[in-house]
């Protein structure tokens, strides 16, 4: 695990208060680069957000799908969680809190908007961080990537579908031509640029080339992130600064469905029998979040100003020291397992 990754939490901390600093500083030059979009789609964000989202992509093996039969318990249960569990599960837990126990707190649009974001974040399972997390609970890499390869392809289909679903259900105007366009921009046309890049550099099949391309392209992946967070909290530092308590409140749900998420796939994963090296990625991968896609949808359905980008953003805020909790509590339960 890199310096980047081992500290995104205080990195991404860093961005939120430069953001905030910054948007209260010039919000002229916010205000600037909210105008540049066309079709709700603003085109600073989406070079950004590529920039994350493209190298993620040009790490997945499509080949390695071929495998899929070979460890089929595993993946069942990440679809099972991925698919029909976790989205709805993050619905619920929306509702509950924003509808009901937090609605003295905030007010119904806001709350509308905030849980549209966790709904978002709930339809996308992880992508490029669950290699991160299997590593470092010595997971099994050809079931990670499968795994991963696997949900990736469901994505394309899922997603929208899925998403607009329970956005209707929450009682939230969903415009569907946005939400497959967005699908379209951030899901589809980055996995086939990934897919060509990928097949393009490592024909010799020795990855050398693949592994220089996304070494250089790292860098410029994070400076992505960095700069997406800045400018998020810079467009919001308003509502921020005179309600900073949104943070909390939309942590405090996004921490009970990490936490309940990994306990549900991980009990399974018990019941199943699998192995250590597979119950480990796959519960983690159902814990994590794809939070570039869901940011980059927020974005497009509801505005950079909207509650649902905030909420995305702080998927991203509390993300990390989650999962390396849940990383060392499935090493300590190694023995667990056969």
């Amino acid at each position: 695990m890199g310096l980047f990754e081992r500290y995104l939490t205080v990195w991404v901390g860093l961005a939120i208060l430069a953001g905030i600093l910054l948007g209260s500083l010039a919000p002229d030059v916010f205000a600037s680069i909210a105008s540049l979009e066309y079709a709700n789609v603003n085109f600073v964000m989406a070079i950004l957000i590529w920039l994350m989202i493209y190298p993620m992509m040009v790490q997945i093996d499509f080949s390695s799908i071929k495998n899929v039969g070979k460890q089929t318990k595993g993946l069942a249960l990440t679809l099972v969680i991925n698919w029909l569990i976790k989205p709805f599960s993050m619905a619920l837990l929306g509702w509950l809190f924003f509808k009901g126990l937090f609605a003295d707190w905030v007010d119904p649009q806001t709350a509308n908007e905030y849980i549209a974001g966790m709904i978002l974040l709930g339809v996308a399972p992880c992508t490029a961080m669950v290699f991160v997390w299997s590593q470092l609970t010595k997971g099994d890499a050809n079931y990670t990537l499968v795994q991963v390869s696997i949900n990736d392809v469901i994505m394309i289909f899922a997603f929208a579908p899925i998403a607009g679903f329970l956005l209707g259900a929450t009682d939230i105007h969903v415009p569907w031509a946005t939400l497959l366009v967005s699908v379209l921009l951030y899901v589809l046309i980055p996995l086939i640029a990934g897919a060509i890049t990928r097949n393009s550099l490592d024909k010799a099949n020795d990855h050398s080339r693949l592994e220089g391309f996304l070494s250089k392209m790292k860098p410029w992946s994070i400076i992505g992130l960095i700069a997406t967070v800045v400018l998020l909290f810079g467009f919001q530092s308003d509502t921020i600064l005179s309600d900073p308590q949104a943070i909390i409140l939309i942590a405090i749900p996004l921490l009970i469905q990490t936490y309940g998420i990994f306990a549900v796939a991980y009990w399974l994963a018990l019941k199943f029998k699998l192995p250590h090296n597979e119950a480990a990625p796959a519960s983690l991968i159902g814990t994590s979040n794809f939070f570039e896609l869901a940011v980059a949808v927020a974005i497009s359905l509801f505005g950079l100003h909207s509650g649902a980008a905030l909420a995305t953003v702080v998927g991203v805020l509390v993300e990390v020291p989650v999962m390396l909790s849940l990383v060392w509590f499935a090493n300590r339960t190694r023995h667990w397992f056969a």
